[in-house]
């Protein structure tokens, strides 16, 4: 085998802030269309989902006991792992998007119980909730693109805040007591740390093949951020 065999690199293997200009500007530019249609879908699917007929008995199965959340919220994790994994196929385009596709999907599920009951308590507070999350999540990106800053050293604390606030949140399941307002606001600052560390992530670590690997974690933040924004807005009514 040659020199130039082993010394080859296909230009999708190049990260983003070493490629070419033009290079990097199409890497953002897919990341971000990918993930308004990935938003796109969700709107979609969450639209169809809830307006289905005996949609209240889907809502009760899901959450009529916290063991039945619990199995729920059990199922969302395995399914994203799942569609992570998909979406960062490094041999398959069409594995990465059946990742993305999968993942909008589970998260419309797992929202249906939260939008019923706001939009049983008061319909205006989902837009007011979603344009609150498009701020934030502009906000975000706009101090990632304007300082170039490297939030890569977020990586251990969010992981760790993440595994935290899932622990609080089965044992509040099991013994059946409210978080709070205190927790929904570690919860969005946490969200908002995590829409900082991926977009850092697509100008520093992410590869040019990367952009539906990229699309889904802003997406999940951004779905972390809209969820908890909803019980923030639902909790003052």
């Amino acid at each position: 085998m040659s020199y130039a065999q082993h010394s080859y690199r296909s230009p999708l293997d190049v990260f983003a802030a070493r490629a070419a200009a033009g290079e990097r500007a199409d890497f953002i530019a897919k990341t971000y269309l990918h993930l308004a249609g990935a938003v796109g879908l969700f709107v979609v699917l969450e639209t169809i989902l809830l307006s289905l007929p005996g949609i209240e008995n889907l809502v009760r199965l899901m959450i009529g006991t916290q063991y039945s959340w619990l199995i729920v919220l059990g199922l969302f994790i395995a399914v994203s792992y799942m569609a992570e994994n998909w979406a960062r196929s490094a041999v398959s385009p069409g594995m990465q998007y059946m990742g993305l596709g999968l993942y909008v999907l589970a998260q419309s599920v797992i929202f249906v119980p939260l939008l019923y009951m706001v939009r049983a308590v008061d319909p205006s507070i989902i837009p007011a909730a979603g344009v609150t999350t498009l701020a934030l999540f502009g906000g975000m990106t706009a101090v990632v693109f304007i300082t170039r800053k490297d939030f890569s050293f977020l990586r251990s604390i969010l992981y760790f805040g993440g595994f935290a606030a899932l622990g609080l949140i089965i044992v509040a399941i099991l013994f059946q007591f409210t978080l709070g307002p205190i927790f929904t606001y570690a919860m969005i600052a946490l969200a908002c740390g995590y829409i900082l560390f991926h977009t850092s992530n697509i100008l520093h670590h992410y590869r040019i093949g990367q952009h539906v690997a990229a699309s889904l974690a802003l997406f999940a933040s951004v779905a972390l951020l809209f969820w908890y924004v909803l019980q923030l807005f639902l909790s003052r009514r």
